[in-house]
């Protein structure tokens, strides 16, 4: 080297990956010019496509895991976990069952009960009902019941002579603690000229409120010796319900009962009465994440044009990097930061929109509600009072996952041809 010439400086060939002239060109891509304004509208709405997507996953899967929880707690709390049921002969023994499934580990409680249908009538309107006929230290045990009790009282319910009915069925047939309801059912006494229907009227002693308008509108509760006598139990029950204190062992519990109760009987749970019922909401919930999951699947596609369009725009950016001694690697990794940038921040803007959504989704129910004027979740269709939602921590980060993984993949073909670009035919058609 000549003395007095100046030594070239070392080009970015020598850098370490990611380094900061890699952010710092990625970064002036981002920041569109007027030039490159239909770029960065592109690049706008593959980010909003990405925050929509991901917020919508979660609220939409929040909702519907809350629909299933919900359910699952007012089906449960009302009809237990466990039905035994007798084969062979009447349940008279139903006094020592009972006792038997109490003491059974696992048990929570088990109750006796008589259940029928009948129709319930007033003055003023008639409604179908399911009618149970449980034991007064019974009733205030059920966890749908004993604490939802809204007028009236549980109080001397074996005694009292009365009934206690949802609020809907209240509301339906205008009464309330202390008129009366009749109900008739198709089968009671034998007459000459065949079977007549039982009528019979009751007080209603209370009114309960489970929270899913099914059983609000359609349950009655009766002390269990009126019960066996309105539908002709000679001294026996319908089937003995079991709540367990740890649901998710509900196989090892009954395999317990099957040990522990002498006599010949039939074993059913909550799974199998409910199987079809939650079967489907399994199905519809995995079936909105793939339908859903295409709006981000689409914001990703979305990145991949946008960056297309963006690599043909910089074509002599990149032919100049090349020339002052950039690497393909750091031309690949330029517009790899670019389109990440994208997916990345669109994906956590939408994770916290949906998380935001998702914890609040009643209060915007009901402000919007307000607003409109209109009721938009009704109980009589959804069987729900209030709109449930329950944030799944393990879907939120699947979501999150995918999308980051959907938005990096996006940006690895337009990456390639950036890098791949020769400078030579470049700077010829520039």
């Amino acid at each position: 080297m000549r003395a007095g010439a100046v030594e070239p400086k070392a080009g970015p060939r020598g850098t370490r990956p990611f380094a900061g002239f890699e952010w710092m060109v990625a970064g002036r891509y981002l920041r569109a010019r007027r030039r490159e304004g239909f770029i960065s509208v592109i690049a706008g709405f593959s980010f909003a496509g990405i925050m929509l997507g991901v917020a919508t996953l979660i609220i939409v899967l929040s909702v519907m895991n809350g629909f299933r929880s919900e359910l699952l707690n007012k089906i449960v709390g009302i009809n237990g976990h466990v039905f035994i049921a007798g084969i062979d002969k009447p349940m008279t023994d139903f006094a020592e069952v009972t006792d038997q499934a109490n003491a059974v580990r696992g048990v929570k409680f088990a109750f006796p009960m008589v259940e029928g249908q009948a129709l319930a009538s007033s003055p003023s309107a008639a409604a179908g009902v399911l009618v149970r006929g449980v034991r007064g230290q019974d009733i205030t045990q059920i966890p749908a019941i004993g604490g939802t009790v809204r007028q009236g009282t549980l109080e001397g319910f074996d005694t009292s002579g009365g009934v206690a009915i949802g609020r809907r069925l209240a509301e339906q047939l205008f009464i309330r603690p202390g008129d009366t309801i009749t109900l008739t059912a198709p089968k009671g006494a034998e007459t000459p000229f065949g079977v007549a229907p039982r009528i019979k009227s009751y007080p209603v002693a209370a009114v309960f409120e489970v929270g899913m308008s099914e059983f609000d509108a359609g349950f009655v509760y009766m002390p269990l010796t009126e019960a066996q006598a309105y539908f002709n139990r000679d001294n026996d029950v319908t089937a003995i319900e079991v709540f367990l204190s740890r649901p998710d062992q509900i196989d090892a519990v009954k395999a317990e009962l099957e040990k522990s109760i002498s006599r010949p009987m039939i074993l059913s749970d909550w799974r199998q009465r409910n199987k079809t019922f939650f079967g489907v909401l399994e199905v519809e919930r995995n079936v909105m994440f793939l339908i859903l999951m295409l709006i981000v699947l689409v914001a990703a596609l979305n990145i991949i044009s946008g960056l297309i369009m963006l690599v043909k725009d910089k074509s002599a950016d990149i032919a100049i990097l090349r020339t002052m001694g950039a690497t393909r690697g750091a031309i690949m990794r330029i517009f790899l930061i670019t389109g990440a940038a994208i997916g990345v921040v669109g994906t956590f803007a939408g994770f916290l929109l949906g998380l935001l959504v998702s914890m609040n989704v009643e209060t915007i129910r009901a402000f919007v509600s307000r607003m409109t004027n209109t009721n938009l979740f009704p109980a009589e269709f959804y069987f729900l009072s209030r709109l449930p939602s329950e944030v799944d921590p393990h879907e939120v980060v699947t979501i999150v996952t995918l999308a980051l993984v959907l938005s990096l993949i996006a940006t690895l073909y337009p990456s390639w041809r950036a890098a791949r670009l020769d400078p030579v035919e470049a700077l010829r058609y520039e």
